[in-house]
């Protein structure tokens, strides 16, 4: 059987932080802490990153590989439109991402925030479609799951500031 072209995954992914949704909303709409926490990493360069956090406002990040990975020296380029932002409560956008030219996958994430105690509940949905060549749905959502790590430590980071 021939190799599909497209392959289509969905995943949920669930986090509890110990901040206010006002602040975990913040960690998404202020573009230098996004930048921070979602766009920079040890295993890239950051080219380019600018962000118009709105409803039909974009996001453009151009990043190059680092030797050592497995696409070394490659560019990616990730493109978001903000389709639906509700302060406090949920961003949905669209997003493409490309590497050496070639588009990898589209997706459409939904970030919800609800009040659970003192914090929040975070639960993104990611909605994709994968195409030939794309790193999948497996290594999608372990990117995920470290965004939202690196998510933590940014509001924990905000803490340990605002205390000083």
């Amino acid at each position: 059987m021939k190799e599909r072209a497209v392959n289509h995954s969905t995943f949920v992914i669930e986090r509890t932080y110990p901040a206010a949704p006002e602040r975990v909303f913040q960690a998404f709409a202020d573009p230098s802490r996004k930048r921070r926490w979602f766009i920079e990493s040890t295993g890239h360069n950051v080219e380019h990153f600018e962000m118009d956090f709105r409803p039909g406002g974009r996001e453009l990040a151009r990043l190059t590989f680092k030797p050592g990975t497995p696409v070394s020296g490659m560019t990616c380029i990730s493109e978001s439109s903000y389709d639906v932002i509700v302060p406090d409560s949920h961003i949905v956008f669209s997003n493409t991402m490309a590497i050496g030219g070639n588009t990898i996958s589209a997706a459409l994430v939904t970030v919800e925030l609800q009040p659970a105690g003192s914090g929040t509940a975070l639960i993104l949905t990611h909605q994709a479609a994968f195409f030939q060549g794309a790193d999948g749905p497996e290594m999608r959502e372990g990117g995920w799951q470290k965004l939202m790590d690196r998510l933590a430590a940014e509001l924990a980071e905000v803490d340990v500031a605002q205390q000083a």
